[in-house]
């Protein structure tokens, strides 16, 4: 009986291996036949970038309704606006991952690659079928999951543990280090910006964790402020602060696939490796006084 046991976890473990490596061997085939496609291919019109008969669609966007007691907020000031505005779930419970995937398809003009890979991502991470499964927003909140510690809008969980408040003291930092043209918001402002949170949250979280791959999580999260917002404050004001979708405003990416994974990374690594923090020993550097404190406090007992 062991044996067989023995066998079918193998066997088990080895199809779900291929299985996976075969999915992102296709989504990375896809991903450049869609980006190639999207450069031979006329963008698409401005006042047309979200598709006729989808919410958003000529900048209309269905009626804003803050979210009440009870209903589920996270981490991502995108996702709460689509429920805030009722093209998620309202109360932000009970969406399956395939329809979070669309929509945000739809009212970002993200490429299909794109919209599977984040929703599979945290299916995969919630240990929960991405095909038949559904979620809560909230629970894109497991820590290191989609949230990360050194978010530009949020602080840490450390310090915050209801990730659907907005502090609107870092927003407006968000807001004011703009130095493109009218204050809007360039790769090295976002690189600056992303430094110093990076050093702010070392500082003041003793459990500060920052992997490789959620700091470039945090550099995609934070290029979408330019490649789908364009940079501009003055609609970020409200998508941020408010976690609304302003009245008229459309995707500022308008090619006609949508941004894919291929072509968001010429932003995402540029913003991520300009990041002079990561070089310079500033967040080395950043809560080492705690620990020495700590150190000498042992000494003392001793």
């Amino acid at each position: 009986m062991a044996f067989f046991i023995i066998v079918r976890r193998l066997w088990q473990g080895l199809t779900s291996t291929l299985f996976d490596v075969l999915i992102h061997i296709g989504l990375l085939i896809w991903d450049v036949l869609l980006t190639l496609f999207n450069h031979v291919v006329p963008k698409r019109s401005v006042g047309r970038v979200v598709k006729e008969g989808r919410a958003g669609f000529g900048g209309k966007w269905p009626e804003y309704i803050p979210p009440g007691e009870g209903d589920s907020r996270c981490s991502c000031p995108a996702l709460n606006a689509l429920a805030n505005h009722g093209i998620l779930p309202h109360d932000g419970r009970n969406i399956k991952f395939t329809e979070l995937g669309r929509v945000i398809q739809d009212v970002y003009n993200f490429a299909p690659t794109f919209g599977f890979f984040g929703p599979k991502h945290a299916a995969d991470f919630l240990s929960r079928d991405y095909w038949k499964d559904s979620l809560d927003l909230k629970d894109l909140d497991v820590h290191n999951n989609i949230e990360h510690d050194a978010s530009v809008t949020r602080l840490d969980t450390f310090q915050e543990t209801d990730q659907g408040k907005i502090p609107q003291d870092l927003i407006e930092e968000v807001l004011t280090c703009g130095t493109g043209p009218g204050g809007q918001l360039v790769e090295a402002d976002i690189s600056r910006l992303m430094g110093k949170r990076r050093v702010e949250a070392k500082q003041a979280n003793p459990e500060y964790s920052l992997s490789l791959f959620h700091k470039l999580f945090g550099s995609w999260n934070c290029s979408t402020l330019l490649r789908i917002f364009g940079g501009n404050v003055q609609d970020l004001r409200v998508i941020l602060g408010e976690e609304r979708l302003p009245d008229g405003w459309e995707p500022r990416f308008r090619r006609k696939m949508g941004l894919t994974i291929l072509e968001f990374n010429f932003t995402v690594l540029p913003v991520e490796f300009s990041v002079k923090e990561e070089v310079d020993g500033s967040i080395a550097e950043a809560g080492r006084d705690r620990y020495l404190g700590n150190h000498a406090d042992a000494k003392k007992t001793e």
